[in-house]
């Protein structure tokens, strides 16, 4: 998976062998989200259009920035190469493969791998749920399992507990992971205690992970600020005029992700990295 932009992560190290791979023609449509080799820039593709008599693609990174780029290769998808064309050009050969809800080439025919000892941590059950929705495919032709961690107090004893070495990984996404929080203390004390390239802990830098989902999905333009004091879900489902049944709020929202285009690119990358890191190919 390629580095996420958007912020230092804990470990300083790259978790990636290098990969071969010959690049795919893919359709640019709007709402995939790709990776500019030469920048690093990372955004979903708002439209492609002719600029100075060339084709070019404009992307969008989290914070609503734009930014365009010559179409054609020079781009990432899931870590490999691809050369971007315009929609309805990807050329002959059939209909568009089928892909995932994290935007993966689906594979066809495949079966679920029997379960890795390697395991990917989130905090609680919506982080679980929703990375279940997107990348549940693909979790299960990897045979990689995610699991609850409850928070981040308990991380050093439950880490102590796993064991992780180099063929027993463990990834742990931490939700609102800043730098200078308790929660950056810990994952830095935790990471630095076990065996290099044995662990690899990411952060979002969501209040919570609803907030990953886009705001579009329920009818914002934003998530609304919440006044300190009040618990956020309870403030968002007031701004939304949604009951106060946060279960059930969940699951309504849950039901309007489709897949990777309905998600924040932070939270796509970082969720990527755990995967990749956590289900390395064959040495």
């Amino acid at each position: 998976m390629s580095r996420d932009p958007y912020g230092p992560d804990v470990l300083a190290h790259d978790p990636h062998a290098p990969r071969l791979a010959t690049a795919a023609s893919v359709a640019a449509e709007a709402g995939l989200v790709v990776e500019d080799v030469e920048t690093g820039w990372v955004g979903a593709i708002v439209r492609v259009e002719k600029a100075g008599g060339m084709h070019v693609v404009v992307l969008e990174d989290r914070h609503g920035r734009l930014k365009s780029f010559r179409l054609g290769g020079g781009f990432w998808i899931d870590g490999q190469p691809v050369t971007l064309v315009t929609p309805g050009a990807a050329g002959p050969g059939g209909p568009e493969p089928r892909r995932t809800a994290s935007g993966s080439r689906a594979v066809a025919g495949a079966k679920a791998k029997v379960a890795r000892q390697s395991r990917i941590w989130v905090e609680g059950r919506h982080d679980a749920e929703l990375i279940g929705r997107v990348w549940g495919e693909d979790l299960a032709l990897e045979g990689v399992v995610v699991e609850m961690l409850d928070g981040v107090d308990n991380l050093a004893a439950r880490v102590a507990e796993f064991a992780p070495d180099g063929e027993r990984r463990l990834g742990v996404l931490v939700d609102h992971l800043v730098a200078g929080s308790k929660e950056s203390r810990i994952a830095g004390e935790v990471a630095a205690a076990c065996p290099a390239g044995s662990i690899l802990i990411l952060g979002h830098p969501y209040v919570d992970v609803w907030q990953a989902i886009k705001p579009e999905r329920v009818g914002l333009s934003a998530w609304p600020r919440i006044e300190r004091g009040q618990e956020w879900k309870a403030g968002v489902l007031e701004r939304l005029g949604w009951p106060p049944d946060q279960r059930a709020a969940w699951a309504k929202l849950l039901g309007r992700v489709r897949g990777y285009q309905d998600l924040e690119p932070a939270l796509l990358g970082r969720v990527e990295e755990l995967i990749d890191f956590v289900s390395p190919p064959p040495k």
